[in-house]
């Protein structure tokens, strides 16, 4: 009987830590507001929710190719908000140096990045590197590319477009959310949203 009791006790302990290391997904800040009555109000601001129109599939392999989309994206889209975050704060601190060593900065900054995250990399498919590249532009508005030829020069930027040429993919190619990236628009809201 004891050791019952010690397992229950044990379970509500750890059940009970969890819930304490989550934070709330449906609201983002709860504020009181003091009337100049003296009165007080709560007030939660709530996240946005995205609705969009339930998904029917013509076929079976529609159906596949969707859910292979949200695999993907899910597994994609925090490697690109990593590029972003980086490049703000790559951005802020180059700033800060001379004009002389921003250069062997950023030699140093593409050095230690490849290093990092050439073993994740290598382990994604063709269709997710091709889907990071677009993610990345979707994060930064602006293309591969671009971002590229402003950190590394243009020289270095025409050699990532040609070699990635060689296998089918265009840094240049920006994010349309209205036109062929509609639905994985879709699927990138509802991820972050953590309604997917």
């Amino acid at each position: 009987m004891k050791k019952i009791y010690i397992i229950l006790i044990l379970s509500g302990i750890l059940c009970s830590y969890g819930i304490y290391a989550q934070q709330s997904r449906y609201y983002q800040r709860i504020t009181r507001i003091v009337t100049d009555a003296g009165d007080t109000a709560t007030m939660i601001i709530l996240r946005p929710v995205y609705i969009f129109p339930k998904r029917t599939f013509k076929s079976q392999k529609e159906k596949e190719y969707y859910w292979k989309n949200v695999r993907d994206v899910k597994k994609v889209l925090p490697y690109a908000k990593l590029v972003h975050q980086a490049l703000i704060e790559t951005y802020e601190y180059i700033q800060t140096l001379p004009e002389d060593q921003r250069e062997q900065h950023l030699k140093r900054m593409e050095k230690e990045l490849f290093e990092e995250y050439k073993p994740v990399l290598k382990t994604f498919t063709y269709n997710q590197a091709k889907l990071l590249i677009r993610l990345i532009d979707r994060e930064c508005n602006q293309s591969s590319y671009h971002l590229i030829k402003a950190f590394l020069g243009g020289f270095r930027a025409t050699f990532w477009q040609t070699f990635g040429a060689m296998f089918g993919v265009s840094l240049r190619k920006e994010w349309e959310p209205e036109g062929k990236d509609r639905i994985l628009e879709e699927i990138v809201v509802l991820v972050e949203n953590g309604q997917l």
